[in-house]
């Protein structure tokens, strides 16, 4: 066992989150990236002695005995096809990527026969620590003596793990990640296009809306890849995301109709089915953690809002049929914080009849919540076209605008995330 070497393919920064956690470990680490990044990579772990910076993925699948593939979804294919035929015999190989249908539709079609497929996928991005995370399984084609190497190997991260079928991991990641993401980008777009820095506006500083900012922040400053795969790639995901577009825009066209008693009926029957009442319990989210975490001063008294993104979150739930606390076990940080806030303002009736009220009676959010509808159905058109470009060009052009604010919000965000993961696991 002590020989086994781990083969990495793919040093972006969960590669190299991997290779550094293995590595430290005990186990010999062999990892590579695109030609043209050898030199650096080789630079940046000369002092790694048991990280081997390899030319191609050629050596690295020659000489490794578990091998991760850590590339983007788009690309999985085209890589296996390139690397797959130079895996070593009896190999265990896998994949990081979030949509596990190409992913193994690739290794089925371009590795070997005798090549063993146990893949993964940390349920987290590369700056949160793994302990105590959800860490996805996949026995895909693969002895259980295989899936015990790969779970040995990967104990280093210290999560915990969630035996799935690559199907189950595909309609459980798009119930846990497809509708959160496509409110936070929708948020970011609105924002940019109103040519706002919510951090300095009153209306969109504490409680709520520190989460909306800060998790908004922070995928903006990620790479647009890593939701462009799940998104577009993703059956499951596509639906949910066209439901979330459609609920933003009769939830607005009620607001601007005034019709308060057809909003009030939707909206509570919504809250019904997704948090009944036999849900009881402490909240995950108090005010105490929520206000904690801002970017900007908080105004004397609470600005009310008609929290239309949380509002069409828990009618898309509900219309289609997701119950969000049976997919805990296996959810992300953001989904953790977003139901934690969906959460606190559905139990809460005086907040949520606040909502309501301010939906009908206050014009205050009219601009923002236009622009926000907009930003909802052009996301939502982007993942139905499958259009890959035009979703990297809309998210890098969002991402260029809040850039400035990326160090702190990021800074911030990590504290927000430890406090309110450690809140949700005392839950």
């Amino acid at each position: 066992m002590a020989d086994v070497s781990v083969g990495i393919i793919g040093m972006g920064d969960m590669g190299k989150m991997y290779a550094r956690r293995i590595s430290a470990a005990g186990w010999r680490v062999n990892a590579c990236d695109v030609p043209e990044k050898h030199e650096t990579l080789m630079k940046e772990f000369a002092g790694s002695a048991k990280i081997n910076i390899m030319p191609n993925g050629h050596l690295v699948s020659r000489s490794s005995d578990y091998i991760i593939y850590s590339v983007e979804a788009k690309k999985i294919d085209e890589v296996v096809a390139k690397f797959g035929p130079s895996t070593k015999f009896g190999a265990v190989v896998g994949g990081q990527t979030s949509c596990k249908a190409p992913e193994i539709a690739a290794f089925e079609k371009h590795l070997p026969a005798d090549v063993q497929i146990v893949s993964c996928h940390s349920l987290h991005g590369p700056g949160v620590n793994p302990h105590g995370q959800p860490l996805v399984i996949i026995q895909h084609r693969a002895s259980n003596e295989s899936v015990e190497l790969v779970k040995k190997i990967l104990s280093c991260l210290g999560s915990n793990y969630v035996d799935l079928s690559a199907s189950e991991h595909d309609r459980i990641t798009a119930d846990t990640q497809a509708v959160t993401h496509a409110a936070f980008l929708s948020m970011g777009a609105a924002w940019a296009a109103n040519k706002q820095f919510p951090w300095e506006i009153a209306r969109y500083i504490g409680g709520i809306e520190n989460v909306k900012i800060n998790v908004t922040l922070r995928i903006y400053a990620n790479k647009w890849h890593v939701y462009a795969g799940l998104a577009i790639l993703n059956p499951s995901a596509q639906q949910q995301i066209k439901q979330y577009a459609q609920s933003v825009t009769e939830l607005f066209k009620l607001m601007l109709g005034g019709h308060r008693e057809e909003l009030t009926q939707r909206i509570k029957t919504a809250g019904a089915a997704v948090f009944p009442e036999d849900t009881g319990g402490d909240l995950l989210l108090r005010d105490e953690v929520l206000d904690r975490f801002s970017l900007g001063e908080l105004p004397p008294e609470r600005v009310r809002n008609n929290h239309l993104s949380l509002l069409a979150m828990v009618d898309s739930w509900w219309k289609l049929g997701i119950v969000p606390y049976r997919h805990r076990i296996c959810s992300t940080p953001l989904y953790r914080m977003w139901l934690g806030i969906t959460e606190y303002l559905f139990r809460n009736p005086e907040l949520l009849q606040e909502c309501i009220d301010t939906a009908i009676d206050d014009n205050t959010f009219r601009a923002d919540d236009l622009e926000f509808t907009f930003a909802a159905r052009d996301w939502s058109d982007r993942v139905s076209f499958g259009n890959m470009d035009g979703y990297r060009e809309k998210f890098e052009q969002i991402q260029q605008y809040f850039a400035p604010r990326f160090p702190e919000a990021t800074r911030l965000g990590n504290e927000m995330i430890k406090t309110i993961l450690e809140k949700t696991r005392e839950t």
